[in-house]
């Protein structure tokens, strides 16, 4: 069961957004929380908070337990952009683009596929030499 839950129009520009959604992303949402709560970043708190939002859901809503969901996509992507401006020298004027961010989260109570890992029982396979070819140039010298 994937539950969902989103943020819209956070004043926060996305590229800082995502330095911290990349952190949880795949994560187990327990876990996830825990790393949160230690990164010192002012994008953490809306990102923190949406995640526990989106936990509360689970188990009321849904009846999932916190510990089996894990984090199966996060998102923060541009949201609409406040144009102002700035004074500058000789009554000219600078834009300002004040950012918005809209992060979606998906959470599913069904864990993540593992890689399948290699097995030692077969017979490691024998390495094939790899050869480079090079070329050489020959430079043109006037005489």
């Amino acid at each position: 069961m994937d539950v969902k839950a989103s943020l819209r129009h956070l004043r926060m520009a996305p590229r800082k957004v995502r330095l911290i959604v990349d952190l949880i992303r795949g994560m187990k949402a327990t876990d996830a929380e825990t790393r949160l709560s230690f990164v010192q970043r002012d994008a953490v708190l809306p990102v923190l908070k949406l995640l526990r939002s989106a936990m509360a859901n689970a188990e009321h809503n849904f009846k999932i337990d916190r510990s089996a969901l894990f984090v199966k996509l996060i998102t923060a992507d541009g949201g609409a952009t406040l144009k102002r401006s700035r004074p500058r020298a000789q009554g000219r004027a600078a834009p300002i683009r004040k950012r918005t961010t809209h992060i979606n989260l998906i959470l599913s109570d069904v864990a993540p596929i593992a890689k399948k890992a290699k097995d030692v029982t077969t017979a490691p396979t024998e390495k094939k030499a790899v050869v480079k070819k090079t070329s050489a140039r020959v430079k043109k010298t006037k005489a």
